[in-house]
Order: structure tokens, then C-alpha cells, then sequence
């Protein structure tokens, strides 16, 4: 039998750019196929969009994005944009957090309000990438500096009952953005605390005392680096301040704080 050491003509055709080309051109017209068939609508509310994991333009309005000015610890915005070099709100100045900085995408009300609760409560766990795209973007200078992102976690007996922590799903969206590598066990809450909603800013922070802690086989993971919590909503800081403490005390450099959305308190 004759035996040759070249290539057969499929293999050598397939090789190399040909065989990207090839692969891309496949992948392009099945995506056209796929958009013709499930045209793209808005993830907010389902209405047509012109690109697929996109807001629509009535969605995109409902979004109080948070922008400079804003105070560099807490990010909350200010109401007038008064000229002048990086400031802090009176919340900041009156109670500094325990946590560095604070980032944002938007105000915790309309659009980001809905979208939080469709990603946490409706199962809408598609929403975690669109989210977390718009987080990388809204802190990126708090994403760039840090070494490591660590999700808030739920207790054990929360999670079973959602079946996912969405705060998980939005720090790993954002890694993958980002290029960061994203911890889900440098945090444990070991305390089933009650829900936050509906409690003043002394009873959160009781009703956090002593949820959070660093595992022991986590601390060498974040001696000395610079820490990046992740969240869904940040609503009197209660909840970043606690977590914050707990990793730092453990060795941490720093630790800053980003959500999607934030309760602001000086009348934006």
C-alpha cells in the first residue's frame, strides 16, 4: 500500500486561516439565521431591539446613570457640578465607610431597580452578563486597581432556597470582562440574618454583626491584596461595611465596593 506523508486536500484546505475563515463564516450566517428566526429584543422589557443583550431606548431612559461629579468614597452623585477636584457627600464625611470607595452603574429606582429585581427574583439570570458589562464600565477605576473579586455571599439556607447567588453571577461576568479573577469563597456568611428591606440604618448594621467570615483556607488568597467587593444593590453601605471589616481584619490591602445600582441620600 502506498503511504504519503502529505496532508489529505480536506485536511490542508481546513488548515490554518482557511479553517478560521471557514469556522467564522459558519458562525456568522447561523448567527444571521438565529437573528431572523429570534430577532433580539430588550432585555428589559422585551420590546425590539436593534442588537441581541441590549436596553431599548425606553429602558435606556429609565436609568439614572451615575456620572462625575459623584463623592470618590460612597459614589453617590452630587446635584450640582461645582468645578472643583474630587469631593466627599456629608454621608461620607459624617460616617466614613469601613470600605474604600463605592461605584455604581445608576440610582437604585426605574430601570435598575427592575432589572435588579428580574435578576434576583424572576430568574432572569441572563440579565447578570448585560449587568456586569455596564458594572466594568461604571467602575472601572476601582476594577483596574484590584487583584481579586469577592461576591457578597448568601447563607447556606437562602441559597438553597434561590438556587443561585446573584451576586456570584455578576462578579464572574465582570472577571470575565475585566480580566480579574473572581473568588466566590475568600467570603462565607455564616449567619442567616433577616432580610435588610424595611429596617433603618442602626438595625442593618445589628442585624449584620457577626454574618460574614473569612475561612481559614481562604486567607492566604487575600493577604496583602486589593480587594473588590461585588453586589447587587447598595443601600445604606450596611452591608459593604460589614463584609469590608471582616476581610480586611483577615489581612486584606484594601477593599472597595461595586453594585449595579445604589440608594442615594442626598437628594439626587
Amino acid at each position: 500500500m502506498l503511504t504519503s506523508d502529505r496532508p489529505a486536500f480536506g485536511t490542508k484546505f481546513l488548515s490554518g486561516r482557511a479553517g478560521r475563515g471557514l469556522a467564522q463564516g459558519v458562525r456568522s450566517v447561523a448567527s444571521v439565521a438565529i437573528g431572523l428566526i429570534y430577532p433580539p429584543t430588550c432585555v428589559g422589557c422585551g420590546a425590539a431591539t436593534g442588537e441581541p443583550h441590549a436596553l431599548c431606548a425606553q429602558c435606556w431612559s429609565g436609568l439614572r446613570l451615575i456620572e462625575r461629579p459623584y463623592c470618590e468614597r460612597l459614589g453617590t452623585p452630587f446635584a450640582l457640578d461645582l468645578g472643583i477636584g474630587p469631593l466627599l457627600s456629608p454621608a461620607a464625611i459624617a460616617e466614613p465607610p469601613v470600605f474604600g470607595r463605592a461605584r455604581a452603574v445608576a440610582v437604585y429606582d426605574g430601570t435598575a431597580r427592575d432589572l435588579v429585581h428580574r435578576l434576583k427574583y424572576n430568574d432572569r439570570l441572563d440579565l447578570a452578563r448585560v449587568m456586569a458589562r455596564m458594572m466594568a464600565s461604571a467602575g472601572h477605576d476601582v476594577l483596574d486597581e484590584a487583584d481579586l473579586l469577592v461576591p457578597v455571599p448568601l447563607h447556606g439556607t437562602r441559597l438553597w432556597r434561590r438556587r443561585f447567588n446573584q451576586s456570584a453571577l455578576l462578579a464572574r461576568n465582570i472577571g470575565r470582562y475585566a480580566g480579574r479573577h473572581c473568588d466566590i469563597r475568600a467570603l462565607a456568611r455564616v449567619k442567616a440574618t433577616r432580610p435588610q428591606v424595611g429596617l433603618t440604618r442602626v438595625q442593618r448594621a445589628e442585624n449584620l454583626q457577626g454574618a460574614f467570615r473569612v475561612p481559614e483556607g481562604s486567607r492566604a488568597r487575600i493577604q496583602g491584596r486589593r480587594l473588590l467587593l461585588i453586589d447587587d444593590v447598595s443601600t445604606t453601605g450596611a452591608t459593604g461595611n460589614a463584609a469590608a471589616r471582616v476581610l480586611l481584619r483577615a489581612g486584606a490591602a484594601r477593599v472597595d465596593l461595586l453594585t449595579f445600582a445604589t440608594v442615594t441620600r442626598d437628594g439626587f
